[in-house]
């Protein structure tokens, strides 16, 4: 049943919030970074487009920072938008099929100011592949895009394309931050093609690094950060042990 009733919407959203960062904040998260950088970066020094799997949505509560997140204009759109004000994110509506080219200006415009977080296989699929609207915008931007691998060493899936993930309560999370990718402003048709494959490429590897990580526990040599609980990134250690 979709809801129609913007004040239904409102309290359904808001309900939905608190459930989500009451849940979330069971999850132990742990952030694996390739490269010298810290991921979700410092916003008023350095902006990027974080990419991950459409799957993974309920992940981004876990970190406080300066994002916006497009939200596609789908008939539960709406609601998912306010869930996420709700939960702190900027929100931009659009995709790459309804409203994608004005949704594109207005990141672009974001990006200034605010990280992206994009989901570069939504808002219907196919699952985990990257369509060419994150290429355009990380082109029209100037962002690095930073391919994000996300696992959980238990979680629910839903039926639906994208598999949806619910982390169950007090589960491990891993992210994967793979090295940030520029994409040149001059890009042309078989560049915007092979940088697509490229990024494709750099988050599945990440997302198969994360899943081997949540079942197995850390191994490698990354920059790991440890994040409690139900707080932000409070924790950084070294290299982690092969």
């Amino acid at each position: 049943m979709k809801l129609r009733d913007p004040r239904l919407i409102r309290v359904v959203a808001f309900v939905a919030a608190v459930v989500v960062r009451v849940w979330m904040a069971t999850v132990r998260l742990r952030v694996v970074n390739r490269d010298a950088a810290e991921h979700p970066a410092d916003a008023d020094r350095e902006r990027f487009i974080y990419a991950f799997w459409h799957e993974s949505l309920l992940v981004p509560v876990k970190f406080r920072a300066r994002v916006r997140v497009l939200i596609s204009k789908h008939a539960d759109g709406e609601l998912i938008a306010q869930v996420c004000r709700h939960l702190g994110f900027g929100v931009v509506r659009g995709s790459t099929t309804r409203g994608g080219g004005e949704a594109l200006v207005e990141l672009w415009d974001c990006s200034r100011r605010s990280h992206l977080v994009f989901t570069p296989d939504g808002p219907r699929g196919p699952r985990r592949r990257v369509q060419p609207g994150l290429i355009i915008l990380a082109a029209r931007s100037g962002l690095p895009v930073v391919p994000v691998g996300i696992a959980f060493g238990r979680a629910w899936r839903a039926r639906s394309w994208d598999r949806f993930a619910v982390p169950k309560p007090f589960s491990r999370c891993v992210c994967v931050a793979g090295k940030a990718i520029r994409i040149p402003p001059e890009v042309d048709r078989d560049g915007l093609e092979r940088y697509r494959r490229l990024v494709e490429e750099q988050m599945l590897d990440a997302t198969e690094e994360a899943e081997r990580l949540a079942l197995g526990g850390l191994r490698g040599r990354h920059r790991v950060r440890r994040v409690p609980a139900g707080s932000e990134p409070a924790e950084r250690s070294a290299d982690a042990p092969h």
